[in-house]
């Protein structure tokens, strides 16, 4: 099996970190900093949405108050993958949708999330093209 036929769940980091829907940025910036990852997912049971590093420092430069609920900022809907789907299969849908993390779903839950530099880490050889702006049709998301 090529490195890049390997299944997702091979190099997905699991259990995922997750964030309750109602808590604020402050606390999402506290779990991103003392667990040092990039994102948490939104929703302790069914995936809600994906709050990044990058939400964070937005959320700082247009000055939001630090007790906005994440769901306020937070990415949705959330491209996902099956931890059955390729590693190729992880980077092209990272590369169309101009993402940087996937979390890992199964029955509408994170089981996992697959980062940029966990593909990079594991297929040095294998180019990823980003998109500038994600595919037309993720406004329905990309459920199992």
């Amino acid at each position: 099996m090529a490195e890049h036929d390997t299944n997702v769940e091979s190099l997905m980091t699991s259990p995922v970190e997750t964030i309750a829907p109602d808590a604020s940025l402050a606390d999402a910036a506290t779990r991103l900093t003392e667990q040092s990852i990039g994102s948490l997912v939104v929703g302790e049971g069914q995936l809600r949405g994906i709050i990044t590093e990058s939400d964070i420092v937005t959320a700082v430069s247009e000055e939001l108050d630090p007790e906005t609920p994440v769901t306020e900022l937070m990415s949705d809907p959330v491209v996902t993958i099956r931890r059955t789907e390729t590693l190729q299969a992880a980077a092209e849908r990272m590369g169309h949708n101009g993402v940087k993390k996937l979390p890992v779903v199964e029955g509408g839950s994170a089981i996992g999330i697959i980062t940029t530099t966990d593909l990079a880490l594991h297929l040095p050889n294998y180019q990823v093209n980003m998109a500038h702006q994600a595919e037309p049709d993720i406004v329905d998301g990309e459920w199992e």
